[in-house]
């Protein structure tokens, strides 16, 4: 079966040829030039990646593409913009790309893009909803923990997202490199620190001690891995 790319382009001519190359290369197509629909399909249809575009009727794009990180973050996503700044890119991998490309582009190499981020797909965790921890339940759907006493602690969304990944790993070392490629979405090599401190905000919040820990452990010079005994 064919995969499925969504692409959400507000320019009909600049769709067309997308739309084109896509068929050509042996991919389904969905599209939309609206925010608004573009919103509800992103959230709903069944796709393999996403072509965004920012500049949209209705609903920008990187509206849509936050909505996408919280409730379906293993969707792989390529953004297409005019916006060609520096802190445009950033902004936009930040809130979850996988790649981005700036018009105008070459569409054999919007292709050769979309095959490469779908090369990588299956590194990404697969969508897990609940987490047993020691005490309770950690509910990465509603962002949340919620112990058996009735305590419940809030997740951020990057949180969640780095529960997530760890847990997908259960019994392998994730180094932070890993951790900022696939949950932040940087590239690797840059300041690692951002991981330390939201693996001991994350630690906290599941009762998790740093000197004894029971779910999430550090592994000194290489990372951490996820060891629930729950």
């Amino acid at each position: 079966m064919a995969q499925q790319i969504l692409v959400v382009e507000d320019d009909k001519a600049i769709r067309g040829g997308i739309v084109d190359a896509l068929d050509f290369s042996g991919y389904s197509v969905l599209e939309t030039g609206n925010g608004t629909d573009a919103m509800e399909m992103a959230l709903k249809f069944n796709y393999d990646l996403l072509l965004l575009d920012l500049n949209l009727p209705g609903i920008d794009g990187l509206q849509i593409l936050k909505q996408l990180r919280t409730s379906r973050p293993t969707i792989p996503v390529i953004i297409l913009t005019a916006r060609g700044s520096e802190n445009e890119r950033i902004m936009g991998l930040k809130a979850g790309a996988d790649d981005y490309m700036v018009k105008p582009f070459s569409v054999k190499e919007l292709v050769a893009r979309i095959e490469a981020v779908l090369r990588r797909t299956p590194e990404r965790p697969t969508d897990l909803q609940t987490i047993k921890i020691p005490g309770g339940i950690a509910d990465l759907e509603k962002n949340e923990i919620r112990f058996k006493n009735g305590v419940h602690s809030e997740l951020s969304v990057r949180e969640s997202e780095l529960l997530r990944y760890l847990a997908n790993s259960e019994g392998r070392v994730v180094t932070r490199d890993e951790l900022l490629t696939h949950v932040w979405r940087v590239s690797a090599g840059v300041e690692t620190r951002t991981v330390d401190m939201h693996i001991a905000r994350l630690r906290d919040k599941l009762r998790d001690d740093p000197s004894r820990p029971d779910i999430i452990m550090t592994i000194r010079g290489k990372g951490y891995s996820f060891e629930n005994k729950s």
